[in-house]
């Protein structure tokens, strides 16, 4: 079953849209982009992805470090 959804754009994204993508065709472009992000096998997918990544896991266990010293700086 598909719903109706109504959408504010600015109007240069509007415009965008209808130029490169095409009347007719943004649902479709729009629900491809949307669907890996809300659907639990699209969840499932990204965290899978994302625990694989290795290089991920370094810079989140880096960005705490990195602020405390931006904050000790600012406030030294």
């Amino acid at each position: 079953m598909q719903k109706t959804l109504t959408m504010t754009l600015d109007e240069q994204a509007d415009q965008g849209l209808h130029g490169v993508i095409g009347r007719g065709k943004i649902g479709q472009f729009i629900e491809r982009l949307v669907r890996p992000h809300v659907t639990e096998a699209g969840l499932e997918a990204s965290y899978q992805a994302l625990a694989a990544d290795e290089q991920s896991d370094l810079e989140a266990a880096e960005w705490p470090q990195g602020v405390g010293s931006d904050v000790a700086r600012l406030l030294g």
